[in-house]
């Protein structure tokens, strides 16, 4: 039987890999909504097209939120992920080059992604984050359903306290060998040399045996990120995209995508002898050979975004992202994706059978009438909106319009209204409004309120210091916020009364949150040069606690209800190479939950993009 009979004949119960972190089946009634915002493109479908471009067209007969294509190395079958059983639940599946014969390969509630097929046709390799959430390499034998994480042995996974994901694996030709990308046994570190952040992402290419041993490290170099490795034909050197450590992440940026150069270069696995293909400017990604004197690459954003070659024949000048080439270079498959924002309340998969997952826009809050706020940053100009939890009844309460910001800034979500705090009343929101995240170097924001109707509003502070991220106590009569300056940082708490403000800390301390009974206040403070944790502390500055200590990101803290504390964290690390992103600020967060005093902490979602702003609410019994 020929490979592509023997992968279509396949019984479905030797394709479809063990579910780990499966959705168990659906409850009679579940507990309520969960709110969230998923920063990544909104649509993505695969076009395949001749090498020169011509006669491009839709590849798949019914598209389903498809990405990262790769050919079989006989040509006859294509393998790629898909969301079509959930939006941010990715799988694997397979189909005829015609597009016909859609099939599912792995299934299941953990993230599985950038699929490829043996030179023999049995075994699939594959990402996936099926074994305690981490990116690694896995294998799975198509012929008795067995699966083996090649990379998360102690041997290959180094030091769990910084990053350790490993990325986009290549079979050579002999089926032998297994090249990947990792940033394992690397620090996390902050972009803009160190203060921002978010995180940016040095890679190292290595290579190991398909049954786990031979792991070895082939190419790195310090200050550098090395992705996407593809063997040559003859199975003697590994090509790559070299870009710095800091332009990875410009690359996902819609600020410096056009600015960020890199460089495909290839190695000889025996020897270590180094190629530089291309020099000058560029982000140059994704390389592949065609022959063993041809590679073609992906060129991301600015004037010369699309396909080129390095034996100098046209390029081919179209927006487009993963391309793959097919085995004899005829024909590319590649995916175009869209950034249209999600509709508010719209239907997400749910990794928690308790509770129904819907998007949402940025700081959902929910007023005790049961009214619901959020900053309106991807549906319109970052103004402040009121609606009904279903999205019904949506009203404009304080319009950013007109209030003197810098159109280009409200236009790229820098400047606007941000995170409306509802008054325990349900008669008042207050707010920050002015530049935020960098911009805020070069511009000032002032803490505000607004009356329910939108009818009156007026400032709480002067304006003479950065000031935003409020959160009303219990009893309504105070609001704490954060302060950020030359001469000045930290959290401060304002006494609606008087005007009085007092000082509450003096660290660097961001997104304070009073909780439901009063008792205490979380916030996200930086406790290094590159690591942000959640802290918690009583309003009258007493039991400062530190609830996490990973080395990665934790922030965004909001109180439940029931009082737990939800938040964004980087604890798991990136789930594919942070350059080949788009328009996110931190890839790599996903949506946790603890009690208040840190414990019984556990992840609530895992996709592959940047998930972040979760609201509970509980249905109405």
């Amino acid at each position: 039987m020929h490979r592509r009979e023997f992968l279509f004949a396949l019984p479905a119960a030797a394709l479809l890999a063990r579910q780990a972190f499966a959705s168990a089946p659906e409850p009679t009634r579940k507990k309520g909504v969960m709110l969230m915002n998923r920063i990544g493109p909104s649509t993505s479908e695969l076009f395949i097209a001749n090498a020169d471009g011509s006669g491009e067209r839709k590849f798949l007969q019914t598209s389903g939120f498809d990405y990262h294509a790769s050919w079989a190395p006989d040509g006859r079958t294509v393998l790629f992920t898909s969301e079509r059983n959930g939006d941010g639940q990715s799988d694997i599946f397979c189909s005829r080059p015609d597009g016909t014969g859609i099939h599912p390969l792995v299934t299941g509630a953990p993230m599985d992604d950038a699929a490829v097929l043996s030179p023999d046709g049995t075994r699939l390799a594959f990402v996936s984050t099926r074994e305690g959430y981490l990116a690694n390499i896995w294998v799975l034998n198509l012929r008795t359903g067995r699966m083996l994480n090649l990379t998360g042995g102690k041997s290959t996974q180094g030091d769990l306290n910084g990053p350790h994901g490993f990325f986009r694996p290549s079979w050579s030709p002999d089926g032998k060998w297994l090249a990947f990308s990792s940033d394992r046994n690397t620090p996390w570190r902050g972009h803009d040399q160190g203060r921002g952040w978010e995180h940016t992402q040095e890679l190292s290419i290595y290579v190991i045996r398909a049954d786990g041993t031979g792991f070895r490290r082939v190419a790195s170099k310090p200050e550098y990120c090395l992705g996407s490795p593809k063997w040559s034909p003859d199975g003697r050197r590994i090509v790559f995209y070299e870009i710095t450590t800091e332009g990875t992440w410009g690359a996902h940026r819609p600020e410096w995508i056009g600015r960020v150069e890199s460089q495909i270069v290839s190695i000889d696995v025996a020897t270590g002898e180094r190629i530089e293909h291309t020099t000058g400017p560029g982000l140059k990604l994704l390389p592949q050979f065609l022959s063993t004197q041809e590679i073609g690459y992906l060129i991301k954003g600015g004037p010369e975004e699309g396909l080129a070659y390095t034996s100098g024949r046209a390029a081919v000048r179209r927006a487009l992202r993963s391309p793959n080439w097919s085995p004899d270079g005829r024909m590319v498959i590649y995916e175009k994706v869209g950034f249209t924002a999600r509709p508010q309340n719209k239907s997400l998969y749910s990794w928690d059978k308790d509770w129904e997952y819907r998007h949402t826009d940025v700081f959902p809050i929910l007023s005790r009438d049961g009214t619901l706020a959020i900053t309106e940053k991807q549906l319109g100009n970052s103004s402040i909106v009121i609606m009904n939890p279903d999205g019904s009844n949506r009203r404009v309460v304080f319009d950013v319009e007109g209030k003197g910001l810098d159109p280009e800034l409200v236009k790229k979500g820098l400047a606007g209204a941000f995170q409306p705090a509802w008054s325990p009343d349900s008669q008042w929101i207050a707010f920050g409004i002015g530049t935020w995240f960098q911009e805020r170097r070069h511009g000032k924001a002032t803490l505000m309120r607004v009356s329910r109707d939108g009818t009156f509003w007026e400032p709480l502070t002067d304006g003479t210091a950065h000031s935003g991220f409020p959160s009303y106590s219990a009893d309504g009569r105070q609001i704490v916020f954060r302060v950020w300056g030359e001469d000045q940082k930290g959290l401060r708490i304002l006494n609606l009364e008087d005007r009085g403000i007092r000082v509450l800390t003096t660290e660097y301390d961001n997104l304070p949150g009073w909780s439901p009974d009063g008792s205490r206040i979380v916030f996200t403070r930086k406790v290094d040069a590159v690591n942000f944790d959640i802290f918690t502390i009583r309003p009258d500055g007493t039991d400062l606690r530190r609830l996490t200590t990973h080395g990665a990101n934790d922030g965004h803290a909001v109180w439940t209800a029931d009082g737990r504390i939800m938040w964004s964290s980087g604890l798991y690390g990136f789930r594919d190479e942070a350059a080949l992103y788009d328009n996110t600020f931190q890839p790599y967060g996903q949506i946790f939950i603890m009690n208040a005093d840190g414990s019984d902490k556990r992840i609530i979602t895992d996709s592959l993009w940047e998930d972040s702003m979760p609201l509970y609410l509980p249905r109405a019994r």
